[in-house]
């Protein structure tokens, strides 16, 4: 089956939120968008790319990469904050046709890295150290509410 990688439109959104709510990979509880809101915000933004995979036009999968600056890093960070795919399909050549779209589109952006939450699964570890991702270390967040102070 041929997979054609493509920038997402507003009418991707439904079901690319879908894909991500089976994956569990969508905003966590107690956030003031879900994640279909923020994929079609997103869309339009060009502090982010947000790509799809689609299969007899039909999206089978999808990718959003962040882009946030960074002086430590000397240049813009992306982050491929989702990377969702239908079971249904063929993850590893539909996860390496997203993630060279995304690694070609940080390119153009002028991204210094681009990083993505370390893979607990090994064999997804594995896919994404084929597309030179190397394990760097971990992070430190804090959750911000919106609206409200940022008060111990």
């Amino acid at each position: 089956m041929e997979y054609l990688i493509r920038p997402a439109r507003i009418t991707d959104v439904e079901r690319l939120g879908a894909l991500c709510a089976e994956a569990g990979a969508g905003a966590g509880p107690g956030t003031p968008l879900d994640a279909t809101d923020l994929l079609r915000q997103l869309v339009y933004l060009p502090q982010a790319s947000v790509f799809v995979a689609e299969a007899r036009r039909e999206v089978v999968g999808g990718a959003v990469l962040a882009l946030r600056p960074s002086v430590r890093a000397g240049g813009y960070v992306g982050t491929v904050d989702v990377l969702v795919v239908d079971r249904r399909h063929d993850l590893d050549r539909v996860t390496d046709a997203l993630l060279e779209e995304l690694l070609r589109s940080a390119g153009n952006k002028g991204c210094a890295a681009v990083e993505a939450a370390l893979p607990s699964d090994p064999a997804t570890r594995a896919r994404w150290e084929r597309h030179g991702f190397v394990e760097v270390g971990p992070t430190i967040e804090r959750p911000v509410a919106a609206g409200q102070p940022a008060g111990r």
